[in-house]
């Protein structure tokens, strides 16, 4: 029996389970997020960045305990472009002695620096980028909405809109959970994750629709079996291989990075189960059929009936 005339892992058959697994972690990252919050970064929520030149490259860690004892709280200790230039945030209103005190606070331990720069976001300025930053996910989702309806058909977005939605509260809800720092970097890895999750589900969404057309046989359930089954490599290779450059980002691009390869990671994984199992899912259940996917007919153009079958290769793609 040749790859293309075996019968295709059932999928769909573990659909139910998914649909509980899915509404679980919904469930628990929406209480997570109504309980907990998010750990807002300063980026958000204002404070004060202070840029530090050192002689040479300094210990973070040392960096962290000095502040710790001269008595600052939440601050961010982290390398700016060079080893030997630190950023120091901290989560204090700015004022005009603030950054010398830092500096005074880091001098004390003998090593040799120099104060660069010092900079203030205002509460008001955060609270300006958490309204945009929700607005421009909330854009991102209609857009896409409208591209795949006029792309495909309405069922098709709605089965595509909702699991960008489910990706992007699943990874908030893990950073509600470990209380990680939510700033503006996370918020670009949720853009991200919207994107590389929207192009899994467009695959597998394409093949569908393709084999709706061309299958002569069999129902939507097996239809849709048939389309996961012949993208899931091409799927599981994009995210292998994405996840490798992700866990590296993490391991050796220092901590200014950690939490965007994070968000990445968290969502890569989710969007890779949600285009396999929330998105046909729901296509099942909105009940999509070859009706809803028929080419309109023209004046003197064959039937289906009447078409030729598809070549062996396009089978095997």
């Amino acid at each position: 029996m040749s790859e293309h005339e075996k019968k295709p892992f059932d999928f769909m058959g573990f659909r139910k389970i998914a649909s509980v697994f899915s509404i679980a972690l919904l469930v628990a990252s929406v209480v997570l997020l109504a309980v907990r919050g998010l750990d807002l970064g300063m980026d958000f929520t204002g404070g004060t960045s202070v840029e530090i030149e050192y002689a040479e490259a300094p210990a973070l860690e040392e960096i962290r305990n000095t502040l710790d004892a001269a008595g600052y709280d939440q601050f961010v200790v982290q390398n700016f472009g060079a080893d030997t230039t630190v950023l120091v945030r901290l989560a204090e209103a700015g004022n005009d002695e603030l950054a010398v005190e830092v500096t005074k606070a880091l001098e004390a331990d003998g090593a040799s620096l120099e104060l660069v720069s010092s900079e203030f976001i205002g509460s008001q300025v955060g609270e300006e980028l958490r309204e945009d930053s929700g607005l421009g996910l909330l854009l991102a989702l209609a857009v896409v909405l409208i591209y795949v309806g006029m792309r495909f058909q309405f069922k098709f977005g709605i089965a595509s809109v909702l699991p960008l939605a489910h990706d992007v509260i699943i990874v908030l809800g893990v950073f509600s959970l470990f209380q990680w720092t939510f700033d503006l970097t996370v918020l670009a890895a949720l853009l991200a994750v919207i994107g590389y999750s929207l192009n899994d589900t467009i695959v597998v969404a394409d093949r569908i629709r393709e084999n709706f057309r061309k299958m002569r046989v069999g129902d939507s359930w097996h239809i849709i079996n048939t389309s996961i089954h012949q993208t899931i490599s091409r799927t599981i290779n994009t995210s292998g291989t994405t996840l490798v450059v992700l866990f590296s980002l993490y391991l050796l691009g220092g901590e200014a990075i950690n939490n965007f390869a994070l968000a990445l990671i968290i969502g890569v994984v989710v969007g890779t189960y949600s285009s396999i199992y929330v998105s046909a899912n729901l296509l099942l259940a909105f009940g999509v059929s070859r009706e809803d996917l028929a080419l309109p007919s023209k004046e003197g153009a064959a039937t289906d009936e009447q078409e030729e079958e598809p070549p062996e290769w396009l089978n095997r793609m």
